[in-house]
């Protein structure tokens, strides 16, 4: 399952510096064959000390964890959703995202300069959810436009679908990112195919300085999910990492084995046959069963039990599929 986070910021807060440090923690491509060769791609494993500890009561012979993809986006400067600095092609790349980590300094260095000549975090978070909600403004009005011919011939779709922007528009036009709004499930195919912006699942990360003065009033006032990080000295990359993987609403389950444990990215609430189909189509389409057990309890000495398709499967499983 490929999974990518977009690293965005003003000019300045690091986020070159973050995507340097994350590439270093890099995965050998041959076991992913998702990965690029882009420059400015990175893919890095999920930390896990689960999966080594399986590893070494398999006496496994290859260990794969599980990865995130990051991608190094060029510097937002404001009025991009209007085609300043990299606008368009820097709105697109953040588009090709799962989810968006949003790179502020809340640390003063007086041979840094800001972009805006002055530390403000909450200032900085405001300019770039602002440049994501103006350019989904503008999607959402094109897409109602499109639609108004089959509202008024009554059209069922056209109808679901034009309520459900109307409702995006109000929040949009308030200001607001719209990844807070409630769906109902027939909406959520619909939104998803307009691949918002301001929907995308976003992380916080808190540039800090050991050498700079940190403003830690700032903590309480982050709107959302954050971590702290000190990309020069390498510091809190591997919650970032984690933490990255928890927003997307992610968990992990294993294969193990003397020729290889690994790690297998899976949606939360996904059955036996849907988590099967990370390793190969066929464990979902030919699903006749799944060995089961508990990480904890595999090292212990416990016995696996078999469970059927309907099986909602756990983050820390070991599974074996029967097909």
């Amino acid at each position: 399952m490929k999974l990518s986070i977009g690293i965005v910021g003003l000019p300045n807060v690091g986020k070159s510096t973050l995507f340097n440090a994350l590439t270093k923690k890099s995965v050998p491509a041959e076991n992913y064959p998702f990965c690029t060769i882009d420059p400015s791609v990175g893919v890095v494993a999920v930390p896990d000390e689960r999966l080594a500890r399986l590893s070494t009561f398999s006496k496994s012979a290859k260990t794969i964890p599980a990865a995130v993809e990051f991608v190094d986006i060029a510097g937002l400067v404001k009025g991009a959703a209007e085609g300043q600095g990299l606008g368009n092609k820097f709105l697109s790349h953040i588009r090709e995202t799962d989810a968006i980590a949003e790179v502020v300094r809340i640390f003063k260095d007086d041979k840094i300069i800001h972009v805006e000549n002055k530390i403000d975090p909450l200032q900085d978070i405001g300019v770039i959810n602002l440049e994501l909600v103006l350019a989904d403004l503008e999607t959402v009005t094109k897409r109602l436009a499109s639609i108004q011919k089959d509202v008024k011939a009554h059209k069922k779709e056209a109808i679901l679908e034009d309520n459900l922007l109307q409702r995006v528009r109000k929040i949009l036009e308030e200001g607001k990112l719209a990844n807070g709004i409630l769906l109902h499930d027939d909406e959520k195919p619909i939104l998803k195919q307009l691949n918002l912006l301001s929907v995308k699942p976003i992380l916080y990360v808190l540039n800090s300085s050991e050498a700079g003065e940190n403003d830690e009033t700032i903590l309480s006032k982050i709107p959302g999910a954050f971590v702290r990080v000190d990309p020069v000295f390498e510091n809190g990359l591997n919650d970032l990492i984690k933490k990255s993987y928890e927003i997307l609403d992610l968990i992990t389950y294993f294969t193990t084995g003397e020729d290889e444990t690994r790690a297998w990215t899976i949606k939360r609430g996904s059955t036996a046959p849907e988590a099967g189909a990370a390793i190969h189509t066929d464990f979902r389409e030919k699903f006749i069963k799944a060995e089961v057990i508990e990480w904890e309890k595999l090292l212990a000495g416990g016995l696996t039990r078999t469970e059927g398709k309907n099986y909602l499967v756990q983050d820390g499983d070991v599974i074996e599929f029967r097909i």
